[in-house]
């Protein structure tokens, strides 16, 4: 009787370990839609050309209200750029890894235009944590991850 219990423990404490590691290799895994700490956008995060790529995929003000047009790049000092729709654009630029979980590159910043160093990073099995830094200054957001 005693052999059958323990049997019975064994397999139970397997199957209670299993949803944990799934979780933790979920943890490790930049790929999903990401919403951004202000909840002002999603990007749709995934692997390329052996690093991450970024892209915003909804907008929670999609139409520029003093256009009643998509809202486009405006701040984006080159003209060409600078009528580009926001849904669509790519945010990350050379990510690539820097350690587990982590990346490194430069991100694009829609609300001002300019192009910053950045590192991104796997926190939880919900949360991205964004780094950007210009010189000496620095600043991080963390993104959450979304259903869509």
């Amino acid at each position: 009787m005693t052999c059958r219990f323990e049997f019975v423990l064994a397999i139970a404490a397997l199957m209670a370990l299993t949803p944990a590691k799934a979780q933790n290799a979920a943890a490790g895994s930049p790929d999903g839609v990401w919403l951004t700490q202000a909840g002002d956008a999603k990007i749709r995060v995934s692997r390329c050309s052996g690093g991450i790529c970024g892209v915003i995929v909804w907008l929670k003000e999609p139409i520029d209200p003093l256009t009643g047009k998509p809202q486009v790049d405006d701040k984006n000092p080159n003209p060409a750029r600078a009528k580009r729709p926001i849904i669509g654009l790519s945010l990350f630029s050379g990510m690539r890894p820097a350690g587990p979980n982590q990346w490194s590159g430069q991100i694009y910043n829609a609300d001002d235009g300019k192009t910053y160093a950045s590192k991104v990073s796997v926190t939880g099995p919900a949360t991205l944590k964004v780094d950007g830094c210009v010189g000496a200054l620095c600043g991080s957001e963390d993104w959450s991850r979304s259903s869509r």
